[in-house]
């Protein structure tokens, strides 16, 4: 499965942007800031509904607009009309669409112009047509898929301008592993990114996994919220709380009138705890699975890279740890939560659940976060990414789209090396460097790849803006140049 065309409004530094991909190697090359890693961005956001930049979405608006959109068409390359898979023809692809700037130029891209709104998108209502296959008339079958992002509220998703649905919806339709400088920090860094990263796993291995998460976000927030509410000062409970009256709830009167506040939030708690606990369950037995599966293509990969003579592992630590005790583990953790009440009012936080869990990678038996050499967490890191590629390709049947994000200037000579070797068997592979010296050598690998300017592809999309933005003073200018020029033809003629 790849891109074969992307369009873009108001994402990140973007106001409007549309890119072809070819199967095989693209390098995105220009000076930082320019944009470059945004468009490998939005197609981390389209596949896994998350960016490994940002915990929300708010930062993935271009500032000064309530909302994004990402477009892309997706292509089944495995099945075209030659019979034959495109990546093998790389090279041939790559010199056809040479220029990154000819848009509309190639047939699985109709659903994509330039000066196409997304409303005459919709009015057009398009043909669908399968995931995969060909047309009747030969060419190649394609999907439209399109994300739009709110600053605040709910993002909602589209399939060949059909009907609006879910985000989690389209999630793991086209399937992205993404190596970027900040890889290392799934070492070295907090468990919020350890999370992060089995998040995005689970939005592209497990159905449904987006779904149980986020509704085992909102049980959290809903029960830190009445931790918080019983753990306020007698007085607080009560409407109308005047700080000069707040002894007026001490003594037993006020003891039983307090009893009686704090109850509906009592009976409030008993519930959420009962769902959080029901929810945390499913999503812990998700995160273990994926763990367990990525855990032996990891310490293989850790091998190939390293050469062998040091072992790895990989093990998921769940904040509920009695669901690795017991089959039915619901009484244990709602004893478990009993036993820690006290705390969790006093800081009006959950203390246990799967917004704590976490994934030790040990290296030699010792967590390699403490006593790895960077080199080494370089190479887990790399090894973990790996796996969850070969782990996606193995569960769904499609090849991931490969996303490497400046990274060669980050890594030495042998890592760029073996990170290459893994990229360019796939598919489709997405490159991104600020400077030419950073622009990896594909020849021994048989490989070419097409080159997409950044500047020259930002040129082209403001000129795009400009073209929609024509004052009524310049429209009226253009009218009557012609008119003007319509008469002298006539008066030669």
């Amino acid at each position: 499965m790849i891109v074969s065309r992307m369009a873009l409004d108001h994402f990140r530094s973007w106001d409007h942007c549309i890119i072809d991909f070819p199967p095989g190697v693209t390098v995105i090359q220009g000076a930082n800031g320019m944009g470059k890693t945004n468009l490998v961005e939005a197609i981390e956001v389209l596949s896994t509904g998350s960016s490994h930049r940002t915990s929300g979405s708010l930062p993935l608006v271009q500032r000064g607009y309530e909302s994004a959109t990402i477009r892309a068409n997706i292509v089944d390359i495995g099945l075209n009309a030659t019979g034959s898979r495109p990546e093998d023809d790389a090279a041939a692809n790559a010199e056809s669409t040479s220029n990154s700037l000819e848009a509309g130029s190639e047939q699985p891209n109709e659903k994509l112009n330039s000066n196409q709104d997304l409303q005459s998108e919709r009015d057009a209502a398009p043909q669908q047509v399968a995931d995969g296959g060909d047309r009747d008339d030969g060419s190649t079958a394609y999907t439209t898929i399109e994300l739009t992002i709110r600053a605040h509220g709910a993002n909602r998703a589209r399939i060949d301008g059909g009907a609006s649905m879910y985000m989690r919806d389209i999630l793991g339709r086209l399937p992205s592993i993404s190596f970027t400088p900040e890889d290392q920090r799934l070492v070295s860094g907090d468990p919020a990114t350890r999370r992060g990263f089995i998040n995005q796993a689970g939005a592209l291995l497990i159905p449904g996994y987006d779904e149980v998460h986020q509704a085992c976000a909102k049980i959290a927030k809903q029960r830190a919220a009445l931790l918080k509410q019983l753990g306020k000062p007698a007085a607080e409970q009560h409407s109308g709380y005047d700080q000069s009256n707040q002894n007026m709830y001490s003594g037993p009167a006020g003891a039983a009138e307090h009893a009686d506040a704090l109850q509906p939030a009592l009976n409030g708690l008993e519930i959420w705890t009962g769902q959080f606990i029901e929810t945390g369950i499913r999503l812990t037995r998700m995160r273990k699975r994926i763990i367990d599966q990525l855990a032996p293509l990891f310490s293989r990969n850790y091998d190939a890279l390293s050469g062998g003579g040091e072992h790895v592992s990989l093990a998921y630590l769940p904040s509920f740890d009695e669901v690795l005790e017991e089959d039915e583990p619901h009484q244990l953790i709602s004893r478990h939560f009993q036993r820690i009440y006290p705390g969790e009012v006093a800081r009006g936080q959950n203390l246990i659940g799967p917004h704590r869990d976490d994934m030790v990678l040990t290296l030699e038996g010792v967590p390699a976060k403490e006593f790895a050499s960077n080199g080494e967490m370089w190479t887990m890191a790399l090894a973990l990414k790996m796996a969850l590629a070969t782990l996606i390709e193995q569960t769904t049947g499609n090849a991931p789209i490969v996303i490497l994000d400046d990274v060669f200037a980050q890594l030495d000579e042998t890592r760029r090396r073996q990170i290459l070797e893994f990229a360019v068997r796939r598919d489709q592979v997405l490159i991104t460097a600020a400077a030419a010296g950073d622009v990896p050598d594909l020849s021994p690998y048989g490989a070419h790849a097409r080159i997409v300017d950044i500047a020259a592809l930002r040129h082209e999309s403001e000129g795009m803006q400009s073209d929609q933005l024509l004052t009524d003073e310049t429209v009226s200018r253009i009218r009557a140049a012609r008119q003007q020029n319509d008469a002298g033809d006539e008066a030669s003629a």
